[in-house]
């Protein structure tokens, strides 16, 4: 059951990076809200596949997540 948590990660992260592209500040906003759900999901997803590389790089990527959430201008 955890193996397909992989997909809905993989859509999200798909769609957070579609609307950080975006020249609207809340669209900005909710991609990046949706980074850290996608950061979440690849997580729980790795802990059992033992990807400790992909833990470590979710874990980076959420810290410069919360920075964009935080300088969305």
């Amino acid at each position: 059951m955890i193996e397909w948590l992989q997909w809905p990660a993989m859509v999200a992260t798909l769609i957070a990076a579609w609307l950080v592209a975006s020249q609207r500040r809340a669209r900005r906003l909710a991609g990046f809200a949706i980074f850290v759900v996608s950061n979440v999901l690849w997580v729980i997803w790795a802990i059992p596949a033992a990807a400790y590389a992909l833990i470590v790089l979710q874990i980076g990527l959420f810290v410069l997540n919360v920075r964009g959430i935080r300088k969305n201008d």
